[in-house]
């Protein structure tokens, strides 16, 4: 299942993000960060502000989101290169 359940600041713009059906992995997020909108979410501060939304994605309160489709993708990626 795509939905995020848990979302966790990692250091160096990272997320740990776990899945309904168990699946956890680290997504570094910095390279999706820094144009537009997303800039301020470069201060640690404000990149702390991450949480679990109703779509299952993770999103911050300036709106930008991350759907779960897309971070499945990222996790499945890491889970295979390890």
């Amino acid at each position: 299942m795509n939905r995020v359940t848990r979302v966790e600041v990692l250091a160096g713009l990272r997320v740990n993000v776990t899945f309904a059906d168990g699946l956890s992995a680290d997504i570094n997020m910095e390279p999706y960060l820094g144009k537009g909108f997303t800039a301020e979410l470069l201060v640690p501060e404000r990149f702390a502000e991450v949480s679990t939304e109703t779509g299952g994605g993770i999103a911050w309160p300036n709106g930008f989101d991350v759907c779960p489709e897309f971070l499945r993708g990222l996790a499945e990626k890491r889970q295979a290169a390890a």
